[in-house]
């Protein structure tokens, strides 16, 4: 049988997970997935995505491809697959892509989606996917801030200390902030993520909705090109990978 690329798109929740990536420390998305793909194909199959999301990160529409011998049909896999993956990972589509394809070097970018909930008292419900934040927010000040970081800059302050990049420049396509009841979102757009990038922009907002810093003030954040001069690293579980764009 000829070789076929086969993409597909996938949802989980990244709570039981070390993240996407392979890691000496945990389980991963990938490691699943190949596990469950060999006792399909009977084969040793790898599978590419369209980047790292971080331990406890979810995803609503992550995409991976792998290429595969196999005779199955493509839309196949997403029955096999979701027969024998855990619950908390669903494949929500699975297409046979040209051979060209890559998951994460034919994208053109990516759709993330932060969630805070902000009020004094947790929610059962959303306590997996949503950061509890007591303290008051505005919104104004938020927004203000943020148009500072939509367009196209370098995002060295906003990049997992000690990571190693060849370029910090990134386009921020568009930056939203919604708020509907106690809950806060916040929809990034853009062409590329450094590492940590959405939750370090997320924790610096809050900084800005907090009154600890001028929305002004967010211009001399990005020109630092220092991570010191952001805020904190919001934390990973608010934070949902949309979709990626091809």
């Amino acid at each position: 049988m000829p070789q076929k690329t086969i993409k597909l798109t996938i949802e989980y929740i990244g709570t039981n997970y070390c993240g996407w990536q392979f890691q000496p420390n945990g389980v991963s998305i990938q490691e699943v997935l190949e596990d469950r793909l060999k006792k399909i194909t009977g084969r040793k199959v790898t599978v590419y995505g369209s980047g790292r999301t971080d331990s406890g990160v979810h995803a609503e529409g992550q995409v991976a491809h792998f290429k595969t011998e196999a005779a199955l049909e493509a839309p196949l896999f997403q029955r096999a697959l979701n027969h024998l993956l855990p619950e908390d990972i669903v494949i929500s589509e699975s297409v046979e892509a040209p051979a060209g394809f890559h998951a994460q070097h034919s994208s053109r970018g990516k759709r993330y989606r932060y969630t805070i909930l902000n009020r004094k008292y947790p929610s059962a419900f959303l306590r997996p996917f949503a950061w509890l934040f007591p303290n008051n927010l505005d919104m104004d000040l938020m927004r203000e801030a943020a148009r500072h970081l939509a367009g196209t800059h370098d995002f060295a302050s906003f990049q997992a200390a000690k990571s190693k990049t060849q370029s910090t420049v990134r386009d921020l396509t568009s930056l939203d902030i919604v708020k509907s009841g106690d809950t806060i979102l916040l929809f990034f757009e853009g062409n590329g993520f450094l590492k940590h990038m959405a939750r370090i922009m997320v924790g610096t907002l809050v900084d800005f909705g907090c009154g600890k810093k001028r929305p002004e003030e967010m211009k001399e954040i990005i020109e630092a090109r220092d991570r010191k001069k952001a805020g904190r690293t919001a934390p990973p579980h608010g934070l949902c990978l949309e979709r990626v764009f091809y």
